[in-house]
């Protein structure tokens, strides 16, 4: 295949799409939980609400 017979080289492209599409998927399904840390005190442009 492409002229890359080893069986190593081929586990290493593999194992990076892997790695490629589960961060995508993480990515997407958790783009809209809300952070565990509340960050807003740290934004200048929104008035404090204590």
């Amino acid at each position: 295949m492409f002229g890359i017979d080893d069986p190593g080289i081929w586990t290493a492209y593999l194992l990076s799409a892997a790695c490629l599409i589960f961060a995508a998927l993480y990515g997407f399904i958790r783009r809209n939980e809300k952070d565990e840390d509340d960050h807003s005190s740290n934004n200048p442009d929104k008035p404090s609400e204590s």
